[in-house]
C-alpha cells in the first residue's frame, strides 16, 4: 500500500486511518448525520463511527486506502469483523439511555488520493 503523503512525506497507517475517519465524519456530517461517537473502544475492540441518520443509529467502518483499491470494500468486512461490531455495538447500545428503532451497519470507504481530492463511497445496511 502507498502511504505516501503530500509533497511524498511517508504516513504511518494510524494516520491514514485517522485522516480516512476525519473523511468520512465530513461525509456523513454533510450528508445532515450526527456523528455520535468516535473511536469508541472497550475492552473487545473498537467501533469507528456511531451516527444517527434521523431517527436511526448507524454503525459505520470505516475503510480507508492510500493506494490502489483492491476488490469490493464491503469484501474488506469480513463476517468475523461484522460478528465484532455486532457484539461492540450491544455493548455500547446497553450503556445508552436512548433506544433506537432502526440499527444499521454501513461502511464507509476513502480512497486516498494524495495528487488529488479523495473519494468517499457509502455502502448502505452492507449486514
Amino acid at each position: 500500500m502507498d502511504q505516501s503523503g503530500v509533497g511524498g512525506a511517508r504516513r504511518s497507517r494510524r494516520e491514514v486511518g485517522q485522516l480516512g475517519e476525519d473523511l468520512a465524519a465530513d461525509f456523513l456530517d454533510g450528508l445532515g448525520w450526527v456523528v455520535l461517537v468516535r473511536n469508541w473502544r472497550c475492552r473487545y475492540g473498537e467501533l469507528d463511527l456511531i451516527a444517527a441518520e434521523g431517527p436511526d443509529l448507524v454503525v459505520v467502518e470505516v475503510k480507508t486506502r492510500s493506494g490502489a483499491l483492491f476488490g469490493d470494500v464491503a469484501e474488506a468486512v469480513t463476517p468475523a469483523k461484522y460478528q465484532r461490531m455486532r457484539r461492540l455495538a450491544g455493548i455500547w447500545l446497553s450503556e445508552q439511555d436512548v433506544r433506537w428503532p432502526v440499527i444499521r451497519f454501513d461502511v464507509v470507504a476513502v480512497q486516498l488520493n494524495w495528487g488529488g481530492l479523495p473519494s468517499v463511497s457509502h455502502l448502505r445496511g452492507v449486514f
